[in-house]
């Protein structure tokens, strides 16, 4: 069977990035490995097992203090079950909302946009019919 293991995105600082996936977004840190010959440390983190799930792989290279972002990679998307209260949490975590939650512009579920500690955007959209 085909499936989609991960996503990997290059982090400013490890320790932050898994306190925003791990603390405020409520993603477990599965594995992480330092790789001292290469100078760079692996974290896999996600809301389910590896096995089964697609997870993130968040790569910190020890050398690099910042990234461009570029302009082809969009943002990941996280489903939520409140979206309104979810974003009311983050907030009170400090977390940076960078698109209030609310409907889409042309139709379809209520959506929001945050962003992460290296500046990725972060989609949360709502799974249910609250707010549709």
């Amino acid at each position: 069977m085909n499936r989609l293991l991960h996503t990997m995105i290059r982090v400013n600082d490890l320790n932050e990035s898994l306190k925003f996936y791990c603390d405020a977004l409520g993603m477990k840190l599965l594995r992480k490995h330092d790789y001292p010959n290469g100078e760079f440390t692996l974290a896999f983190v996600g809301y389910e097992d590896e096995d089964r799930h697609t997870v993130i792989e968040l790569t910190h290279n020890w050398g690099t203090k910042s990234y461009d972002q570029g302009s082809a990679f969009g943002h990941l998307a996280v489903g939520v079950d409140d979206l309104y209260a979810t974003c009311a949490a983050l907030k009170e975590k400090g977390v940076k909302i960078v698109r209030e939650p609310g409907p889409m512009k042309f139709g379809g579920p209520h959506i929001a946009f945050i962003e992460d500690p290296t500046g990725y955007k972060v989609e949360l959209i709502q799974t249910n019919t609250v707010h549709n």
